[in-house]
C-alpha cells in the first residue's frame, strides 16, 4: 500500500512541496530544483529520492508486470565510460541490466549479476506469459527458452548486421536503452539502490 506524504515532517509548506514536485516532473536536477526553490540541495536530494521511491512502490502495487503478446528481451551494460577495444560481452565491471518490453506497453528492468541462460530464464518465467511471442537478439543466454515452454521465440542476428527480419526486431527495447542512458548521463547516473 502506498503511504501518503506527511507535511508535518517537513519544514516547508504544501505549496513549496508542490513546487518541488513540479520541478521534478519538469526533469530538473536536484541542484537546479534547489536553486529555483531556495531549499538546500541536501534537502532536495532527500525529497527527490522519496518521490522516486513512492513512484516505484506505486508502480509495483498497481500493476505487476506480466507480459502477454509480443515481448522484446535484451540486456544492456551501464557504466560511466566506454571500454575501448571491448565490445559486447567484454564489458567487465559494468552493471548489467536485463529488460523486457511489451510492445505498445510497459518496460520491466532488473539489475542482474550475469547474462547466463538460467538468470535470464528465471526472470522471463516470472514476467512473461508462455503464450507470448518473444523477440531477442542472437545472444546464447536466450538459448533454451523454447525448452521451458516459450514456443514462439524469434531472433534477430545482429552479428550478421541484421536489424530486423519481418516482424522480428528488438528496436523498442534498444530505443529504451538509448533513452535511459541519455537520461542517466544528464543526472550523472544513479546509485544501484535506487
Amino acid at each position: 500500500m502506498v503511504q501518503k506524504f506527511s507535511f508535518a515532517e517537513t519544514l516547508f509548506s504544501e505549496a513549496k512541496f508542490r513546487e518541488i514536485v513540479r520541478y521534478f516532473v519538469a526533469d530538473l536536477s536536484a541542484t537546479q530544483i534547489a536553486t529555483l526553490s531556495g531549499i538546500s540541495r541536501n534537502s532536495i536530494n532527500k525529497y527527490v529520492m522519496e518521490i522516486r521511491h513512492r513512484i516505484y512502490d506505486f508502480c509495483n502495487s498497481e500493476s505487476p508486470f506480466i507480459a502477454l503478446g509480443d515481448v522484446e528481451l535484451d540486456e544492456s551494460y551501464f557504466d560511466a565510460r566506454r571500454v575501448r577495444g571491448k565490445r559486447g560481452r567484454g564489458a567487465y565491471g559494468k552493471t548489467i541490466v536485463f529488460g523486457l518490453l511489451k510492445r505498445g506497453g510497459k518496460v520491466y528492468t532488473e539489475i542482474v549479476p550475469d547474462c547466463k541462460s538460467k538468470t535470464l530464464q528465471d526472470i522471463v518465467r516470472g514476467k512473461v506469459s508462455a503464450e507470448s511471442v518473444i523477440h531477442t537478439d542472437g545472444w546464447r543466454g536466450y538459448d533454451g527458452l523454447v525448452d521451458i515452454g516459450y514456443d514462439k521465440h524469434f531472433r534477430v542476428n545482429h552479428g550478421n548486421n541484421e536489424l530486423a527480419n519481418k516482424q522480428t526486431h528488438i528496436n523498442g527495447i534498444e530505443s529504451f536503452w538509448s533513452f535511459a542512458k541519455t537520461r542517466l548521463v544528464k543526472f550523472h547516473g544513479i546509485t544501484k539502490s535506487t
